[in-house]
């Protein structure tokens, strides 16, 4: 155990349940080499099969070169929030931290070191990304607090066994195309889902949710699902904002964000095409929901890919669904972050090229994710579809990116984690037991009201989880 992973142990306790720790079989090093700690699970990479692929890219590393060792802590992604705040708060924050999304870099505001001089000093080719995607890690006073990496453009998996048994067509393969429904094009859109959604969803006596025999109680096959999703996610299929609006300087739940939410309640506990949290939490829909085999639809990022492993079903992917028109794609985006306090900004950024460079597509492929190195993408896709041969549509990725919500919808503001805790309340409002019950317009209302409150807090400084805390979790 390196010293750096017995800190993790000893500081965070209780809050840290599963750490593996990489670098058994590195290469000896002269004493000289620097040490290069590197922290993942704040974001994806936790998974046992992404382990590997990082530690085979971290023994790469160290075997190409003689002066940077770099060591990798694995922990798991449920508690690495308190392992991290822990490490930063007794001063002994690792130097590279990621993969790591636009929310996870958020919820540790001031933390991350401004790339800027490394960048100029190693004449590093930014200029490769789309001005878009560079501008998702800009600071203040044209800081650069992060590359781009890894990209994730929400998309729609369908089962296609699942559309064959319904007798219903395959959704279109290009955005902007029709839907074929009964017999006539229809557009493309969250009214479609809707419809369609209630025809492949069956309960256990074989009817669907438009039959009046239909039991909400007995559902064994869905329709539609924001998978792995947030409530802001949610809320931007129809229409990105900003927490706080740009005007009045305050919180705002936009018109387009009140009808995704009761759209979203109309689904789960009116119409039953989408499961509430009983049925994704239930036997049904394990592993995962789409990869259950009982759900024909699902809103996800194309990081699902890495992690697809029990579906029997052919399935392919097509455009997000539009609202009034015009297609809102939540996409989320992932890379490596420095933290400030690193004493080796030089061999951290070494490190950082290599995962970034040579290292980049293992890890990309691991975390099923787009590349953002343009020269990444072909062999990426080749990789996937070797991997998943019923898919047919990879060409959609690309396009996917054009219909991204704007702004993020991680996007930070004053008091983040609180404020997304405040968010995710809302989510599970919405989907749990007696959620039927809920009043959708109050509900929002009340979000609204509690948000402005959470924002007139402003942030708070990092500090170490209680130990009284972190075992109330």
């Amino acid at each position: 155990m390196n010293k750096f992973a017995r800190k993790i142990s000893l500081l965070t306790a209780a809050a840290v349940t599963a750490i593996s720790l990489a670098g058994a079989a590195m290469p000896t090093k002269a004493q000289s080499a620097t040490t290069v700690n590197w922290f993942v699970g704040l974001g994806t990479g936790s998974q046992p099969e992404q382990q590997t692929a990082e530690q085979a890219v971290v023994d790469k590393f160290n075997a190409s070169q003689k002066d940077v060792v770099l060591k990798v802590t694995f922990v798991d992604n449920k508690v690495a929030p308190d392992a991290l705040s822990t490490l930063i708060a007794a001063g002994n924050a690792p130097d590279i931290v990621g993969p790591v999304g636009v929310a996870g870099s958020n919820s540790f505001p001031g933390e991350w070191l401004d790339l800027k001089p490394e960048i100029t000093k190693t004449k590093y080719n930014l200029a490769q990304f789309p001005d878009a995607v560079q501008k998702i890690y800009a600071g203040d006073k044209g800081a650069i607090l992060g590359i781009p990496f890894a990209v994730y453009p929400g998309v729609l998996f369908y089962n296609v066994d699942l559309f064959t048994a319904a007798g219903l067509a395959m959704p279109p393969a290009k955005y902007g195309d029709m839907y074929k429904l009964d017999g006539k094009d229809v557009p493309w859109d969250y009214d479609t889902i809707a419809i369609i959604g209630k025809r492949l969803t069956f309960d256990a006596n074989g009817n669907d949710a438009t039959s009046a025999k239909f039991d909400p109680t007995k559902i064994v096959q869905f329709g539609f699902a924001h998978q792995w999703d947030t409530m802001r996610a949610d809320f931007e299929t129809f229409g990105g904002a900003p927490v706080i609006d740009a005007t009045t300087g305050k919180v705002n739940i936009t018109p387009a964000w009140r009808a995704e939410a009761q759209w979203l309640w109309n689904g789960i506990w009116k119409d039953h095409f989408i499961p509430n949290a009983t049925y994704v939490n239930s036997d049904l829909m394990k592993p995962s929901a789409f990869d259950s085999g009982k759900l024909a639809m699902a809103r996800v990022p194309l990081w699902y890919t890495c992690c697809m492993s029990d579906l029997k079903a052919k399935f392919d992917i097509a455009p997000a669904p539009a609202y009034k028109g015009t297609v809102y794609s939540p996409a989320d985006a992932d890379t490596f972050r420095v933290d400030k306090h690193t004493k080796n900004p030089d061999a951290t950024f070494t490190a950082l090229q290599y995962l970034l460079g040579d290292g980049a597509l293992d890890l990309l492929t691991a975390y099923g994710a787009f590349p953002a190195r343009p020269d990444l993408q072909a062999p990426f896709i080749k990789k996937l579809s070797d991997k998943y041969p019923s898919v047919t549509n990879w060409a959609i990725i690309g396009p996917s990116f054009a219909f991204a919500a704007v702004p993020h919808h991680e996007s930070a503001y004053p008091n983040f984690n609180k404020g997304q805790q405040r968010f995710a309340d809302f989510n599970t409002l919405i989907y749990a037991d007696g959620g039927d019950k809920v009043d959708v317009a109050k509900e929002l209302d009340k979000l609204q009201s509690d948000l402005q409150a959470i924002v007139d807090q402003g942030d708070q400084p990092i500090t170490a989880p209680t130990m009284a805390a972190t075992a109330a979790k």
